[in-house]
C-alpha cells in the first residue's frame, strides 16, 4: 500500500492509475490522518505571554563572586537570576558621572603646583648666577625685572589655587536611578 501525502488526491484516468479501493484507501487515509492531528492532545510545557529573550552574562573575580554568593545566601532565595532580576529593577542604583572636560581641566590646573615648584628652584639658581657672572648694578636691574615677573607670577599662581578650590568637586555628580523611573 503506498502512503499519499495529505494534499494530494489522485485522479483516477485510466488502469495505469489506482483502481477505486486503493483509491478510497488512500482517501480514507488523509482524512483520518486529518482528524487524529485535530484530536491530538497538546504537550509539553505551555508557552509563557512575555517570553525572556535577552540573556546577558559577566564575569566576577574571587572575592566578587564570595560576596556575590553571600548576598544571595542572604536573600533566601533559589534562583540566582531571580537575585539579579530583584537586586537590578527593585532596588535603587547610584550613579556616578564625571564630567571629562572640568575633570581635565582640574588636572592640568593641579599639575601647575609642580611647575610653580620647579620655577622657584630655577629662581634661586639664576639669581646665584647673576651675581656671580655680572656687576652688582647690572645684576640688581636684572634682579628688579626678575622680581616684577616673579610678582605676576605668584599673582597668577593665587588665581589657580582659587580656581582649583572652586572646581574641587564639581566634575563628578551622583544620581540615584530606581526602576520605576524608567
Amino acid at each position: 500500500m503506498k502512503i499519499v501525502p495529505q494534499n494530494y488526491l489522485p485522479l483516477r484516468r485510466g488502469l495505469n492509475h489506482f483502481s477505486e479501493v486503493e483509491w478510497l484507501k488512500s482517501l480514507n487515509l488523509i482524512f483520518m490522518d486529518r482528524e487524529r492531528n485535530k484530536n491530538r492532545k497538546k504537550v509539553g510545557r505551555k508557552p509563557k505571554a512575555d517570553k525572556a529573550k535577552y540573556k546577558y552574562a559577566f564575569r566576577l573575580t574571587e572575592v566578587e563572586n564570595a560576596k556575590f554568593l553571600a548576598l544571595f545566601d542572604q536573600s533566601g532565595m533559589s534562583n540566582k537570576a531571580e537575585f539579579v532580576r530583584k537586586a537590578i529593577f527593585e532596588n535603587d542604583l547610584k550613579m556616578v558621572y564625571y564630567d571629562m572636560g572640568v575633570l581635565n581641566f582640574y588636572t592640568r590646573l593641579t599639575n601647575f603646583y609642580s611647575l610653580f615648584r620647579s620655577v622657584g628652584t630655577n629662581y634661586n639658581q639664576v639669581v646665584k648666577i647673576l651675581y656671580r657672572h655680572f656687576p652688582e648694578k647690572k645684576a640688581a636691574a636684572c634682579l628688579y625685572r626678575l622680581e616684577k615677573r616673579t610678582a605676576e607670577l605668584a599673582e597668577l599662581f593665587k588665581l589657580i589655587t582659587a580656581k582649583i578650590q572652586e572646581l574641587e568637586g564639581k566634575h563628578i555628580t551622583e544620581g540615584v536611578i530606581s526602576a520605576g523611573d524608567l
